[in-house]
């Protein structure tokens, strides 16, 4: 047969292609000394239910996510699993702890290695961010799906920011130096969003140690997209912040019987 007699490939529509699975990992590892003495940051209760519940339930409230990997202080993974156990979750969702490393990047790494090969997008959200509202969810995962390797959820600033000069001594005056222009500034939360070959490739290769994945694929030289956050999205890191956490949980519970 001629390869002009030959039937043409018939092309899947793109609306009719199976999305690419998403998982999501939490690194909850963490003591949040900031919160002062008592449990782990993430163990703290919100609303009567531990932040890490919360934060558990935020990913596996999007249709997107269908696992979710909690990456737990190294020595305390039973006691996670048994707090996971203990709490109603999605069950079209699975859920896996894994231990932890002495570092935010070396836990966020054990996160990826437990990864089953199917999944081909990776979120990484703050266990500190137990509000984060679903759509917020469904934007990152969604431009992941149409091609950028990596996506960050931002709000604008509010504040006027100042660049300064450290003091040498904590607490001591610190000259400004320069006033970044607030309109191109953004906020950034989570859940950051990646395309997993790139996100792995990222932890292979930056050694320092950092505090946000995204900036890890910043010096691969790939580019980094923002998608708009949301106010409720703040991370839970002081004693005020949980008050504030406290305050819009009772207003979702009033009004939308969250």
């Amino acid at each position: 047969m001629s390869d002009e007699s030959r039937p043409s490939p018939v092309e899947t529509p793109a609306a009719d292609r199976p999305h690419p699975r998403t998982a999501a990992v939490i690194p909850a590892a963490g003591r949040g000394v900031r919160l002062g003495p008592g449990a782990p940051k993430a163990l703290r209760a919100l609303g009567g239910t531990p932040m890490l519940i919360h934060a558990v339930r935020a990913m596996a409230a999007s249709r997107g996510v269908s696992l979710v990997v909690v990456v737990a202080p190294p020595d305390g993974a039973g006691e996670v699993k048994s707090l996971l156990d203990a709490h109603a979750l999605p069950e079209r969702t699975d859920f896996l702890v894994v231990p932890g490393g002495e570092t935010r990047q070396e836990s966020v790494r054990l996160g990826l290695d437990a990864l089953p090969p199917e999944y081909d997008i990776v979120l990484v959200h703050d266990a500190a961010r137990p509000l984060v509202p679903v759509d917020t969810v469904d934007a990152v995962i969604d431009a992941v799906r149409e091609g950028a390797p990596a996506v960050v959820p931002a709000v604008p600033l509010a504040d006027t920011v100042k660049q300064v000069e450290p003091a040498a001594v904590p607490g001591e005056p610190e000259p400004v130096v320069a006033t970044p222009e607030r309109a191109r500034l953004r906020a950034v939360q989570t859940p950051q969003g990646f395309d997993r070959a790139t996100l792995v490739r990222a932890h292979g290769t930056v050694t320092d140690d950092v505090t946000d994945d995204a900036s890890m694929v910043e010096q691969l030289g790939l580019a980094v997209v923002v998608v708009p956050g949301h106010e409720e999205a703040f991370k839970v890191t002081r004693p005020l912040d949980l008050v504030l956490a406290e305050a819009v949980l009772a207003r979702r519970r009033l009004n939308d019987g969250f």
